[in-house]
């Protein structure tokens, strides 16, 4: 089999810059090279010559990020002769782990908060065959457990706590630096486990240290109101936001965040529910791109930023003219459909006459 033919996926285009070698058994499903999509709307409404552009990764193979990560810990798993894999999630993680999994034909277990998982996710998860479980508790309690089962039996956890999951994801960071020549001046994620921030700030110092950018971008994180324990320094017991993946009140790579936010004069601030309901409707009707409410929060965050109600520490006005402004949209918006029915316009009943549907129209 010509591998290179056949897999397309980031092991196949970054594996120097991944801890994979000739015997790592490659488990993908072509995933990452995912659009970077110029938006016209929110450049004008920056301004100053600025240019605003989404990481589309709605685009992966089970619908969000989560497929790089998966990818290679999946990889690693079957390296290491795991017949058996782990996780805790609210929803996109199991999508992913279940479906890497099925890939590579070993099993995949999930813990979910009971109650608590978008429908979309749920299935896939279902569909993928993994065993489902849903605890009573959130999804930092399901996070515990996974540990505890981690340490004591033959599986595999594939959370982002294992850290092939982080190598996988800052492959993201390199795909931009690719397309823009250059890494943006300014990079704004929704933060939830907050894997992905510091995954993205990893790739960024990989590149620019090869010498792939000449320059590193401040680091811009947005958490739900209800769900923002890094924003306010303190463990949520018990989060809640409509964004349901990023419920999470204790995040595991917390430091790592912190540190990425900090060593790249970056921020971290908060949005409302509403600011990001808003910001998944204005993408979709304004720009054509439906994501699910937590990937909208990078977009409300960026509006929220261009309001009057600034935070003290925001980066935006320190960036110079002309700058480059990425968006991560980490989810497709087929993943949590309830929420985005509720938001949406009717069907209008008709006659099936021309006239009736003209004088509706």
């Amino acid at each position: 089999m010509n591998r290179q033919f056949h897999d397309r996926g980031i092991i196949a285009r970054y594996r120097e810059y991944l801890p994979v070698t000739e015997a790592t058994p490659v488990v993908s499903l072509d995933e990452g090279s995912t659009p970077l999509i110029y938006s016209p709307r929110l450049s004008a409404m920056v301004s100053r010559g600025c240019e605003v552009y989404v990481k589309y990764e709605g685009l992966n193979p089970t619908g969000s990020f989560k497929d790089r990560g998966m990818t290679v810990a999946i990889s690693k798993a079957v390296e290491e002769g795991s017949q058996a894999v782990i996780c805790a999630s609210t929803g996109n993680t199991s999508a992913a782990a279940a479906a890497y999994a099925a890939r590579a034909g070993i099993s995949c277990i999930v813990l979910l908060p009971a109650g608590k998982i978008a429908m979309g996710k749920l299935v896939q998860a279902f569909m993928y065959g993994a065993k489902v479980v849903a605890i009573d508790g959130n999804f930092d309690d399901a996070l515990r457990l996974v540990r505890e089962i981690g340490g004591t039996e033959p599986v595999s956890i594939v959370n982002s706590i294992n850290p092939h999951r982080i190598e996988g994801q800052k492959t993201a960071a390199f795909e931009i630096i690719e397309e823009l020549g250059g890494a943006p001046d300014l990079h704004i994620l929704p933060v939830g486990n907050a894997g992905n921030i510091t995954a993205y700030w990893k790739g960024y110092l990989e590149f620019h240290a090869k010498g792939r950018s000449s320059s590193l971008p401040r680091m811009l994180g947005f958490q739900a109101a209800g769900a923002a324990p890094i924003y306010h320094d303190r463990i949520v017991p018990n989060p809640e936001t409509v964004a349901s993946a990023i419920r999470i009140g204790n995040p595991a790579s917390w430091q790592q965040a912190t540190a990425a936010i900090r060593d790249s004069h970056g921020a971290i601030d908060i949005v409302t529910d509403l600011e990001i309901l808003d910001a998944q409707r204005f993408l979709a009707s304004r720009e054509g791109i439906f994501v699910e409410p937590a990937s909208a929060a990078s977009i409300a965050g960026l509006l929220k930023c261009l309001g009057k109600q600034r935070c003290a520490v925001c980066p935006l006005p320190a960036i110079p003219e002309g700058a480059r402004i990425v968006c991560t949209l980490t989810g497709h918006g087929l993943k949590d459909p309830d929420i985005a029915r509720e938001q949406c316009g009717r069907i209008i009943p008709a006659k099936a006459e021309k006239a009736e549907i003209m004088k509706l129209l």
